[in-house]
């Protein structure tokens, strides 16, 4: 169960950071799966159930999340780990943007995906473009993240939730399984801010100059994520159109 698996990877968080000479993020997910088979699932029957029900609604609500490709991406103004407002019609002038929702960086799935997406910078760099990433974390969060992760590409915080409402990436972790959450050591609100037990699907997004978005993927299987060489070829298309 995908939800099971979201806590037990939060359990083996520094395991994931091992992983960050892989390229490939199908290789890093691959390596971390073998890694988590050896690990005892902490959750009773009852957990599991509460898990499983959770995972079943989230797949029901947003069966096909994500803003899609051809569509105008949604504009905003969001502040980065240190209070600089970051705005995407700006950033779109300098050249494509890779734009990146992520959970937070409790997140071992996530941390994958961003080191292997910054060992990726100078191949999308060729192309002009820049990453940027959006989570529901607090800028102070995100700034101890960069701190330790030595992150080069903008963290933005949607500290209301509106722009993962406008990419339609939006959702709210049921009240049971936050509970089930803190139990096992998880609190999402000691990333997010009191009350905000929100989280976006995970979703890539390549836009290009004039705000198209050229390529996306969301995915409510949060292991599931874009790798750098779809990203590359969305690229590649853009330049020969341009």
């Amino acid at each position: 169960m995908r939800y099971s698996l979201l806590i037990l990877s939060f359990m083996l968080f520094h395991t994931a950071h091992a992983l960050e000479s892989i390229s490939s993020y199908q290789a890093s997910l691959d390596q971390f799966m073998e890694k988590s088979k050896a690990s005892k699932s902490p959750f009773s029957e009852k957990d599991r159930a509460i898990m499983k029900k959770a995972d079943e609604s989230l797949a029901r609500s947003l069966p096909d999340p994500g803003i899609k490709v051809g569509e105008m991406a949604p504009g905003f103004t969001l502040k980065n780990a240190f209070g600089k407002e970051i705005s995407l019609k700006q950033e779109l002038k300098k050249g494509p943007v890779i734009l990146v929702f992520y959970r937070g960086a409790w997140c071992p799935f996530c941390n994958m995906h961003l080191h292997v997406l910054q060992q990726s910078l100078p191949q999308f760099k060729k192309y002009g473009a820049q990453l940027i990433t959006i989570t529901p974390q607090t800028p102070d969060k995100s700034a101890e993240q960069i701190g330790k992760d030595g992150f080069p590409f903008e963290v933005l915080s949607d500290l209301d939730s509106q722009v993962m409402k406008d990419y339609k990436l939006y959702f709210e972790i049921p009240d049971d399984l936050v509970s089930v959450y803190k139990h096992a050591g998880l609190d999402i609100e000691a990333f997010n801010g009191k009350g905000r037990n929100v989280l976006p699907v995970p979703g890539s997004f390549v836009i290009d100059k004039n705000g198209i978005v050229r390529a996306m993927q969301a995915r409510t299987d949060y292991k599931l994520r874009m790798e750098p060489e779809t990203i590359i070829d969305a690229l590649k298309k853009i330049s020969a159109d341009n």
